[in-house]
């Protein structure tokens, strides 16, 4: 795949996903500089752009957090550089100040930001939209459907955003970033254009009199947006069934009207340039309707618009969507949800759908998330729910964004009792840990992980120390961005471009803040116990590091054969154990499962990563552990 991505063969078809398509589309566009921070679904963009900087003589980097990526891209976007820069939808939030900042200076060099929203929060905590963001800031949005249209669409926007000195926002989805689609490469540059030198009385500076200047310039590219390719009808001339399609929406309805058979009679108006509204494309299909239906995900952002322009305009529309109970209000599109939605708007019954003999009499077995095999977290959330436990009063435990937000369920022993963003925690935990000098009887308890604690962490270690909280913060550190595909990270040591850089030591920047600090191997599952116990006693501003790699890490990096880890029937008790059951019940790993022809524990050799956790808590002592060689 690098190969494609790199390779002058411009009219070459190649299969490619849509975060493939994104890359490719940076480097047709000859970009200088690239920002990310890791968050699914767009996390592939950047690792493979990292791996393919120098070859085509940019500069990729890993970002600590969204705000210094989409601020570094705009430095570099000073000095005339073309500068890309990725998030998610979370992370498009975290950069609003920025953002809004960052559209009333304006910006030289083009800078396009990337988006990636989750309709039904498949890797998600929540389904955000982030075409808001763009409304709100006043810039330009263009939303891909197709592969083909996400790496044509990114030279485009570079050239958009120079044309009017502005940034430029491409949303993707979910469906968008992972699905695959032949693509056209075009042709690369030779080479980047040359940077330009920054001069004295050069400005790009956010006064209050920028604004007026800003919005010229939305509507300069509303004018453009009235004549962009990305934006199409097909169907027929002044049809009175009109739907209008952003992103997904335009393949799921070109599928679902040729189902029903309405092709002769439905228009449909697909927007990729959609914000600002191309107001004079859009009328002239809309004076000719009777009936609109917008497809979209994951808001009503194009109903509302389109609603507030017929009312402008004194049309009389009948519009269906998410806000007139058409679609869901919530959760992805879909071939089952649109085709129905377009039987309301046009009248034509839904075929007949016949399901096999049986189907849906049994209800399927609901799947909790749940921690891989060996992870370190689960042994971190038995030990604090153990510990606290045994407090006086139940303690409260505050958590953060990563794999072990996994933990509000029975993987953690269902130990969060509250989330609410990335790098939220931490304040949360010190507001509580403010309570107990007046009168809040109980243990605080909040936990981060090590790509979390740069990301957001460290402002509020800060407060909470010099505050004087009584709280205990838990930094699981699995030397990894694990939930996200293992970027690294300022304490990984390693760039995104692979250059080796001197890790930062969460210790001892704890340290020098001010926190007593001390570490544990959850693994050791005594000691740590007793560490844990011991940390929990303090007041004042503590801070424990489980420190264990992230087993799917550790087994990639293996070189060795990994520990055999198996049940000794014979001593097992089975349902006649005190314990109920409790490696694959309570601890329930996936590489602890249960043998009912035996009645007896027994051990997955394939899911078992070999961390011999279990086997420190069997009662009985019927799990062994032999051999194995660590990397």
């Amino acid at each position: 795949m690098e190969w494609t991505m790199t390779a002058n063969a411009p009219g070459t078809a190649a299969l490619m996903q849509g975060n493939e398509a994104i890359v490719r589309g940076a480097v047709e566009a000859g970009i200088h500089f690239a920002a990310s921070y890791p968050g699914s679904p767009s996390s592939q963009i950047l690792g493979m752009l990292g791996k393919i900087a120098r070859e085509r003589n940019f500069y990729a980097e890993w970002s600590t957090n969204e705000v210094c990526a989409i601020q570094a891209c705009m430095g570099a976007s000073f000095a005339g550089a073309r500068a890309l820069c990725v998030v998610k939808q979370n992370g498009l939030l975290c950069t609003a100040d920025a953002l809004h900042c960052g559209a009333q200076q304006g910006v030289k060099g083009g800078l396009v930001v990337v988006t990636s929203d989750d309709p039904s929060a498949h890797s998600s905590t929540n389904e955000f939209d982030s075409r808001w963001q763009a409304q709100s800031a006043s810039v330009a949005l263009l939303e891909p459907t197709t592969m083909q249209e996400a790496k044509d669409m990114i030279p485009y926007a570079f050239e958009l955003s120079e044309r009017v000195g502005q940034i430029v926002i491409v949303r993707l989805t979910t469906r968008v970033c992972h699905g695959r689609g032949c693509v056209t490469l075009g042709e690369l540059p030779e080479e980047n254009r040359p940077l330009e030198r920054v001069r004295e009385w050069d400005r790009m500076v956010c006064v209050s009199y920028m604004h007026g200047p800003m919005l010229e310039k939305l509507e300069a590219l509303r004018g453009a947006f009235n004549e962009s390719p990305y934006n199409h009808y097909s169907g027929p001339e002044g049809a009175r069934d009109l739907i209008v399609a952003g992103g997904t929406g335009r393949l799921y309805a070109q599928e679902a009207v040729k189902r029903l058979g309405v092709q002769d009679r439905v228009g449909l108006l697909s927007l990729g340039a959609l914000w600002p509204l191309p107001e004079d494309y859009i009328l002239k299909h809309l004076r000719a309707a009777e009936r609109v239906l917008i497809l979209e995900e994951v808001d009503p952002f194009l109903e509302q618009g389109l609603e507030a322009l017929a009312g402008r305009e004194r049309l009389s529309l009948t519009f269906l969507g998410r806000d007139h109970g058409a679609l869901p209000k919530i959760g992805e599109l879909d071939p089952d949800n649109v085709e129905k939605a377009i039987s309301v708007l046009t009248g034509a019954p839904l075929p007949e759908k016949r399901l096999p003999e049986g189907a849906g009499k049994t209800p399927l077995p609901v799947r909790e998330l749940t921690f891989c095999a060996g992870c370190p977290h689960r042994a971190t959330f038995y030990l604090l729910k153990k510990a606290l436990r045994q407090e006086k009063n139940p303690g409260i435990v505050v958590g953060d964004i990563g794999c072990y937000f996994m933990a509000g369920q029975s993987a953690g022993q269902y130990g969060y009792q509250a989330c609410n963003c990335m790098g939220s925690g931490v304040s949360m935990a010190e507001g509580l840990g403010q309570l107990t000098h007046y009168g809040l009887d109980q243990k605080v308890v909040t936990i981060c992980g090590d790509s979390t604690f740069f990301h957001t962490i460290m402002p509020g270690i800060v407060n909470a120390v010099y505050q004087s909280a009584n709280m205990l913060l838990i930094v699981l550190d699995n030397s990894a961005t694990a939930m996200t595909g293992f970027q690294p990270h300022p304490g990984t040591g390693l760039t995104a471009m692979g250059d080796r850089a001197r890790p930062m030591d969460i210790q001892k920047i704890l340290e020098a803040i001010g926190c007593e600090v001390e570490v544990a191997d959850p693994f050791e599952t005594v000691q740590a116990e007793k560490t844990l116990r011991r940390m929990l006693a303090r007041r004042g501003m503590n801070v424990l590091i489980m420190r264990q790699p992230c087993a799917t890490l550790k087994t990639k990096e293996r070189k060795g054969k990994k520990p055999r880890v198996w049940v000794d029937q014979s001593r097992c008790i089975g349902e006649g154990c005190g314990c109920d059951k409790h490696c694959s019940r309570v601890w329930g790993c996936p590489g602890n499962t249960w043998d009912f022809s035996t009645g007896k524990a027994q051990i997955d050799p394939v899911t078992c990563v070999g961390c011999g956790v279990c086997a420190k808590l069997c009662p009985a002592g019927a799990i062994q552990v032999e051999g194995g060689e660590e990397a």
